[in-house]
């Protein structure tokens, strides 16, 4: 492996490296770069005959983005919400169009000092909770996951968050942990159909975050079963861009006062919210 690298050098090394294989490779390389010397982009633009110490660390992270994996499990960050977050393999990265599933709580809940009990299903790495309990200063939150592997996760952000004391997590399928009243139910739930062709991007992330059944909207339909048993007052969820005519369906003979879908930066439905 070469030696005595500077930074300007080492920056077209790795974009050559990667440009077989990745879009955006001069971009990802100084990302890469940046996490391993722990600077920022003003710093790397200001400093291009530094040396850079532990190449070969930076190589091995190199071959395996060459390989597909993300740059955010490489690093172990991500960024949702304007807030960073660790990340690692276990819980699913989190996506810019989730970031509209908080817009959508804050806009139905118009007090932001209500002592209300919000429930996650799906906790993953903890970003939804999170961001809940620094919008909602007097808010509890129980936050459910199938996978101890999300929950450890989770549990790193949210004390990275200094909000132990206020999301309890609990390891479940969907609502069985939870006895208690809830006010509010959020999931970003799997929704993609068992037989769809993913990309290949994707094999590194949990799939049982992914595949939500042979339809596909199956665990956001017994969801909706148990916020209409339980009589939980709202219920925004995340849904796949060609899910929205089926849950209008189930819901057709259901007694509810407002059921909203809202639509991702792409213009394809992305969510709802369900009032009873």
């Amino acid at each position: 492996m070469p030696s005595g690298y500077i930074v300007k050098d080492i920056l077209k090394d790795i974009t050559q490296r990667l440009n077989p294989f990745i879009e955006r490779a001069s971009r990802e390389a100084q990302l890469l770069l940046m996490y391993h010397l722990g600077v920022d982009e003003l710093w790397l633009l200001t400093n291009q005959n530094s040396h850079v110490k532990d190449a070969d660390k930076l190589f091995k992270w190199v071959d395996r983005r060459a390989k597909n994996e993300p740059l955010e499990y490489i690093t172990n960050r991500v960024s949702f919400y304007s807030e960073e977050f660790y990340i690692a393999k276990g819980a699913l990265i989190p996506r810019p169009e989730t970031e509209l599933l908080i817009d959508e709580v804050i806009k139905n809940v118009s007090d932001k000092n209500a002592n209300i009990t919000f429930a996650e299903v799906g906790v993953g790495s903890g970003i939804i909770s999170i961001m809940l309990a620094k919008q909602f200063l007097n808010a509890t939150i129980i936050a459910v996951d199938i996978s101890e592997a999300a929950i450890e996760i989770a549990k790193k952000n949210i004390e990275k968050f200094g909000l132990k004391s206020r999301i309890e997590l609990r390891h479940g399928s969907l609502l069985e942990p939870i006895d208690e009243r809830i006010d509010y139910l959020v999931s970003n739930p799997p929704y993609i159909a068992n037989s769809a062709e993913l990309e290949s991007n994707l094999s590194y992330e949990p799939q049982n975050a992914l595949f939500g059944g042979e339809v596909g909207d199956e665990i956001v339909r017994e969801l909706l079963d148990e916020v209409l048993s339980r009589e939980i007052n709202f219920f925004t969820c995340e849904i796949g861009y060609d899910q929205k005519d089926k849950i209008q369906s189930y819901l057709k003979n259901k007694s509810m006062s407002k059921l909203e879908f809202y639509k991702d930066y792409g213009d394809f439905d992305r969510g709802f919210t369900l009032r009873l």
